[in-house]
């Protein structure tokens, strides 16, 4: 990685604006896997009632990727609804493509799913070359074990456990 500093900063609803918009560019880069088309307004839909959630619901975040001080994306983490895993899920992390190649999304993955001494839930589209990529080097680096595990919910996600390191 460069000698960037990299910093996250947890969000407050006051910052759900700022997060919305940032939320569009990752909307359409995603946009050909997922198939979402923009709405009339030229905007890519989003959920407000599941965007509020980040700010209301436990163990939910909206943070921010500050490089030198500069925006340069933001990581969304859920706690985990899936049945029978007790996780938190990193749910969507984007970094602006001015940051890309780096190692700044990398050090934020880390970071992340070494936080704290639960688990850690990750899911990407099988389709994105990219995203399978990034995330197959990140889990194998991580100093944490990260196994497969099947989907539960959708069969074009692969789904990964992270587990903390037992003694």
């Amino acid at each position: 990685m460069s000698t960037a500093t990299v910093e996250l900063v947890r969000t407050g609803p006051e910052h759900s604006e700022l997060v919305r918009n940032l939320y569009q560019f990752y909307a359409y880069e995603s946009s050909d896997w997922e198939q979402e088309d923009v709405e009339a307004d030229g905007r890519f839909y989003i959920h407000e009632e599941h965007l509020a959630r980040y700010w209301q619901a436990p163990q939910w975040s909206a943070e921010l990727v500050l490089v030198d001080g500069f925006i340069a994306g933001f990581v969304l983490i859920e706690r985990s609804e899936l049945p029978g895993i007790d996780a938190l899920e990193l749910a969507d992390l984007f970094i602006l493509k001015k940051y890309r190649h780096q190692g700044i999304g990398r050090a934020v993955a880390t970071q992340v799913l070494t936080r704290g001494e639960g688990a850690w839930l990750v899911h990407f589209y099988r389709q994105d070359e990219t995203a399978r990529a990034f995330w197959q080097a990140v889990l194998a680096e991580l100093p944490r074990p990260a196994r497969p595990i099947e989907p539960v919910d959708d069969e074009q996600l692969l789904s990964y456990l992270v587990t903390p390191v037992t003694h």
